[in-house]
């Protein structure tokens, strides 16, 4: 396996990050995207703010932020259902493409994650 045998190719897996309104939403979201296979784990940051500009104001709001790991192949799949429900007119997901990290994680992530 590539991710064990010390060959892995950056950016095979990445970091999604997905702004929520609040936790119930960040909740039945990160559940969503499990129960459909588009990640292998979800973690919800707390106690967050946003500000950012909306119809040419302005906003602050309380953000919940969702850091979702998955394979990179599947981010345009997780992107599109995300789109379908979540609350938000112009839902934030943006992702990070992992460089290095541990690669018993990695494998354990591909074991979780189907391929495209």
């Amino acid at each position: 396996h590539s991710a064990l045998t010390g060959s892995y190719i950056s950016g095979t897996h990445s970091i999604v990050l997905i702004n929520c309104p609040n936790e119930p939403t960040a909740k039945d979201i990160a559940r969503a995207i499990l129960e459909k296979r588009l990640a292998a784990s979800v973690i919800a940051l707390p106690k967050a703010f946003s500000l950012y500009f909306w119809k040419g104001d302005i906003e602050e709001a309380d953000a919940i932020m969702l850091m979702i790991s998955t394979r990179t192949s599947r981010i345009p799949e997780l992107a599109e259902f995300v789109r379908t429900i979540h609350p938000f007119d112009i839902p934030e997901l943006v992702s990070l493409p992992l460089d290095q990290g541990n690669p018993v994680y990695f494998k354990w992530l591909e074991d979780v994650v189907p391929e495209d």
